[in-house]
């Protein structure tokens, strides 16, 4: 039998017969991670061990130590999900039931459920795992398969689509129960240690308005009761710093039904959020030599036509007729930018070129993928595309690289970072994708950046480098991106003059620090759970004066702080409530002045973690306030001072 060579995570090459499966790699590596084999990530995917690899695939073996294990365990739970159901309620219809970030969902049909209903069900799925049922993966042909399915239009779907190319299909089963699956699963019920489910909602088959309603039941599943435990605090953790809960608390933004789905309206407290981040981020752009341009939101459709977003995202773009012309609302910067680019001649010497827009984009979101600011149908990206030599892009991306290390160090943000590399579908030559993958990979290892390599999911156009955040409870929001195009210039067909005189393609590089300001306002709320940094707060600092007699000094002690956000509360309260006021509030500082204060001509500041110092002059206050803002520090400190 001939055979084929599979790469290992730390690249070394190993030969197999062709065939193999995940498993019979493992075993080559060592019958002990052969026996622990429970899955396997081929070329970033993961699949079940009896998946066959082929040649030049890059191969991680999946046991219950690895960070993978738990989305197994998770899919498994699903299935148990399923069969507690269908145990409960024999007249339901499945659909399709994958694992998620935190745990797992199955949509049904055929069955009322409200949220009443779950604490039975979860009753049986523990039944299930004390069953500790073996989960074995079975082979059925294709025509068995939709025999099988003949009254259950979901997973006849899945069979002539996801499926279509398979024939013999694979199942699991776990006692009485059966499901069309590709896996992976672990061995048995019983290795899931906790399981609960969380909640009911509505789903779109296929996230489609036009296709059925479906019920869709959230639940999750860990190796332990104890990590389950951790998660539930987290979650409700979670509920009070949902951003959607703190912006109507802050007045920040809302999204009321009366302007449409997905289109936030920003307050003045959020829009003088969002005015810092601009500010910020405009500052960073300046000082790497980037030149402000601004497109507007609307374009005929020949411009994306050209560019290749129409083919790829009609589907999603906001259409409308003009005077017998199909306009469109802009889904992305990028095809503006080369149009601008394109308007003038450029030598070798004039590269890079380099321009930033916070640039409001629309995208046709499916409604029930809305949810508050992290997937809205308008936002705006911090935008920023540059044009250069081929031999330029190891030291752009690094440029570009420190202003994103900039902006997670300035908020106090982790980020997890992966490279993602040429898909099967992709433009360009072997060879500039190949400096390119070089380049990225060059930068990410000069800097001693971790990062993750994902095969095969760069964008058509090029690779990437993509950064998600992870916030105070842990939680991955995506963020910034840098990515390589070698697609835009050659539609657009841009050209500079190189040192030999002749014509020569640049190369297109698309980069955003924050990723969209709304994504990013939403992962700012919830990581400081409203109480935003000095520099950044709606509100910086609340004068409250004891008595009203007072009054007059504090709008005194209000002019001298300048142009700081600075309020007066001026409403009859005794000092304690306006205290708590503030602190419910999340203000950063608060100036008390009453008769002994006006008399010294001073202040006394007290800070939201409850802590006070007398005395202080408004002078020193005002120059603490102002190294603060320029420092842009994370928490207010001018009591540790």
């Amino acid at each position: 039998m001939s055979e084929i060579v599979v790469t290992l995570p730390d690249g070394t090459e190993l030969p197999v017969e062709e065939g193999a499966t995940v498993e019979d790699v493992a075993y080559e590596i060592g019958p002990g991670l052969g026996a622990d084999t429970v899955a396997g990530v081929v070329d970033g995917e993961l699949v079940d061990k009896a998946s066959p690899v082929r040649d030049g695939a890059t191969v991680v073996i999946v046991t219950d130590q690895s960070d993978e294990y738990l989305d197994v365990l998770r899919h498994s739970a699903a299935h148990v999900f399923a069969q507690a159901l269908q145990r409960l309620y024999p007249e339901a219809k499945l659909a399709i039931g994958p694992p998620t970030d935190e745990g797992f969902y199955y949509d049904v049909t055929g069955v009322e459920l409200d949220q009443e209903d779950l604490a039975e069900i979860e009753d049986e799925m523990e039944s299930i795992v004390e069953e500790d049922l073996e989960i074995e993966r079975e082979l059925l042909s294709r025509e068995e398969a939709l025999e099988k399915y003949e009254d259950n239009p979901y997973k006849r779907d899945i069979l002539e689509n996801e499926a279509a190319d398979e024939d013999p299909v694979s199942f699991f089963v776990q006692g009485e129960f059966e499901d069309l699956c590709k896996g992976p699963h672990v061995e048995s019920t019983g290795e899931i240690g906790a399981v609960e489910l969380l909640n009911i909602s509505s789903a779109y088959w296929r996230g489609d308005e036009d296709n059925e309603t479906l019920t869709r039941v959230y639940g999750t599943a860990f190796e332990s009761e104890s990590d389950l435990d951790r998660f539930l605090e987290r979650r409700e953790e979670a509920k009070e710093r949902d951003h959607r809960k703190i912006g109507s608390e802050m007045d920040l933004f809302s999204i009321p039904e009366v302007t449409g789905p997905g289109l936030p309206l920003y307050h003045p407290n959020g829009k003088r959020i969002l005015n810092e981040l601009s500010d910020y981020a405009e500052s960073l752009n300046l000082d790497a030599d980037y030149e402000p341009v601004e497109t507007p939101h609307l374009f005929r459709t020949e411009l994306w036509k050209q560019s290749g977003h129409y083919d790829n995202y009609v589907d999603d773009m906001f259409l409308l007729d003009v005077n017998d012309e199909e306009y469109g609302l802009k889904p992305m910067n990028c095809p503006g930018h080369a149009t601008i680019f394109d308007q003038h001649s450029w030598s070798y010497r004039d590269l890079p070129v380099r321009y930033f827009e916070d640039g409001k984009v629309y995208r046709k979101e499916q409604r029930g993928e809305l949810s508050g600011l992290s997937r809205v149908w308008s936002f705006t990206i911090d935008d920023g595309h540059l044009f250069c030599r081929p031999e330029q892009i190891e030291q752009e991306i690094r440029q570009v690289m420190d202003s994103i290390f900039e902006v997670l160090e300035t908020f106090g943000l982790d980020a997890h970072v992966a490279l993602a590399t040429r898909p099967e579908k992709s433009v360009g030559s072997d060879e500039i994708w190949g400096q390119a993958e070089t380049q990225l990979r060059s930068v990410l290892e000069n800097q001693n950046i971790d990062y993750d390599l994902e095969p095969g999911d760069g964008a058509f156009y090029g690779p990437k480098i993509d950064f998600s955040f992870e916030d105070a409870l842990g939680r991955h929001w995506d963020g910034p991106t840098v990515q390589v195009d070698f697609n835009m210039p050659e539609r657009f067909d841009l050209t500079y003059t190189g040192e030999d005189n002749e014509e020569h393609r640049p190369v297109m590089i698309h980069r955003a620090l924050y990723g969209s300001y709304e994504r990013f306002f939403m992962v700012l709320v919830e990581h400081f759970n409203g109480k935003f940094p000095y520099w950044l707060a709606p509100e910086q600092v609340r004068i409250l004066p004891i008595s009203d007699d007072q009054l007059g000094y504090a709008h005194r002690v209000k002019n001298e702080l300048g142009d700081f956000r600075v309020e007066v509360e001026d409403r009859s309260w005794t000092l304690g409530r306006k205290i708590r006021e503030a602190q419910e509030d999340r203000v950063p500082y608060m100036i008390i002045v009453g008769g002994d204060e006006e008399e010294a001509g001073t202040v006394s500041v007290r800070d939201r973690k409850e802590r006070e110092e007398q005395d202080v002059s408004v002078e020193e206050f005002r120059s603490h306030l102002e190294s603060e803002y320029e420092e842009k520090r994370i928490e207010p400190d001018f009591l540790d001072e």
